[in-house]
């Protein structure tokens, strides 16, 4: 299956993949929301940023190129400044992936530590010479172990298996950023 998908794909004289981006001109990579400002000035369009993620993903972990392809001919300084926006661009995403992924790794240290806590009093409690003499007690008692074991859980399923997507989300991201990118004007 990746074989075919590999296939649709045109590739450079070094084997790399080359994912194509057609536009008529260089406006047309940005957003429009801020009709004063200058297109250099604006963040990348949605959809192109929506298109690389999933090329890339696509490709899954070959050697690529990004070629933009324009229609209407364009000023070669203005290519460079096409590269820095989508190193930019990326290089934040990378590090808002990064940011959201410390955030739940911090979460998972809360409830370990709540799960420890917890089932150290359970301990304690279950130990003590309350736990024959009140139900209520003994309920309570019960009722901590349950809470330290579905917190310590929660911790170990964060730390074990949600961590792994956003890992994933930050290696794409820096592979879009330290693409190599190429132009291609039509005349």
């Amino acid at each position: 299956m990746k074989k075919d998908i590999l296939e649709r794909y045109e590739r450079t004289g070094d084997d790399e993949i080359i994912v194509d981006i057609s536009a008529r001109k260089i406006e047309d990579l940005y957003n429009n929301f801020d009709k004063k400002s200058h297109f250099m000035k604006k963040d990348l369009n949605q959809d192109l940023v929506a298109y690389l993620i999933e090329s890339v993903r696509e490709i899954d972990g070959e050697r690529f190129v990004i070629r933009f392809n324009f229609e209407i001919p364009t000023q070669e300084e203005f290519f460079q400044r096409v590269q820095n926006s989508v190193n930019r661009f990326f290089l934040y995403m990378q590090e808002h992936e990064h940011a959201k992924m410390k955030e739940m790794l911090r979460k998972s240290t809360i409830f370990f530590g709540i799960g420890a806590v917890l089932a150290g009093v359970s301990i304690f409690m279950n130990q003590s010479d309350w736990m024959e003499k009140s139900i209520a007690f003994a309920v309570v008692a019960e009722g901590l172990s349950v809470a330290a074991w579905v917190s310590l859980w929660e911790a170990l399923a964060t730390f074990l298996i949600r961590w792994m997507p956003y890992k994933k989300k930050i290696l794409l991201y820096k592979n879009i950023a330290n693409a190599k990118i190429i132009f291609n004007v039509e005349s």
